[in-house]
């Protein structure tokens, strides 16, 4: 009787451990194949963003438009060195080679207007004003002009109307002048002269000033800073997308092995 228990109580035992280890599998095998589509998803997403077909599509574009943007920065500083000669050829250098500091007291004496014509930059004729000055400190007589340009071009002239004028308008511009400047005759004003380059000839106002030169130099500046401040900012972008690219390559990895390490677990659990 006893044997009989015994048998009957082994036989109900065994096949419900059976029965709820193959529960607890049953279990563990949902929860990973639960698991396992989602890591291969974002494998999946993360190696298209290393290489796949939506990257490939976007880099061309993002490089595209990086170049456009650096070969307009380098165009920007090669026109500004170019506007830097241009300056310095035409505002800078005279700037620099005048020398009309010295003031003078300057007695008008007469203006003349010569029979003789002068050229007009090869287009035409046109008259020239002359006026005489006397400098009250040497006592020597000398040409007025307007500044320094009349005589950097080697004239006497104190006025020259402009060449594309008919004949008759020319000498009535002329003879305005003369008048208007004949009221100032036996007056003394200030004046700039040159001794030492330029003896016989004075002016009543400096073209070429310092204020103008910086202010001429101001565009080409702001033209080479800008280039420059624009392949900077490129090269600055590129340079933070590909430690971005690093990083989020690294991370990558680290999902990966992360993801061969579960799998042996699962391994592991689905064998034992």
């Amino acid at each position: 009787m006893f044997l009989n228990k015994a048998s009957s109580g082994r036989s109900f035992s065994i096949p419900i451990s059976i029965n709820l280890r193959g529960a607890r599998r049953r279990q563990t095998r949902e929860i990973l194949d639960a698991a396992l589509p989602q890591d291969q998803d974002w494998i999946r997403g993360a190696s298209e963003g290393r290489g796949g077909p939506g990257a490939r599509s976007q880099v061309p574009e993002s490089s595209v438009g990086e170049e456009k943007a650096v070969l307009l920065g380098f165009f920007m500083m090669a026109f500004s060195v170019l506007m830097f000669f241009v300056v310095g050829i035409t505002t800078v250098k005279p700037f620099v080679n005048s020398k009309w500091e010295e003031h003078a007291d300057c007695v008008l004496l007469q203006t003349l207007v010569p029979d003789e014509w002068v050229d007009c930059r090869g287009v035409s004729e046109v008259p020239c004003l002359r006026a005489r000055v006397n400098l009250s400190s040497t006592n020597q007589e000398a040409f007025l002009h307007l500044d320094e340009e009349p005589v950097l071009l080697h004239t006497e002239c104190f006025y020259i109307p402009k060449c594309h004028m008919e004949r008759k308008s020319v000498e009535e511009e002329v003879m305005k002048v003369k008048i208007s400047l004949d009221q100032h005759v036996g007056i003394s004003s200030w004046c700039l002269s040159d001794p030492s380059r330029h003896p016989n000839h004075v002016i009543l106002n400096r073209k070429f000033t310092l204020s103008k030169a910086l202010l001429a130099l101001l565009w080409p500046c702001l033209m080479l800073g800008g280039g420059a401040l624009l392949v900077g900012l490129v090269k600055l972008t590129q340079c933070l997308a590909h430690v971005c690219a690093e990083v989020s390559s690294e991370a990558a990895g680290e999902r990966h092995a992360q993801t061969k390490v579960y799998r042996l677990m699962r391994r592991s659990s689905l064998r034992s």
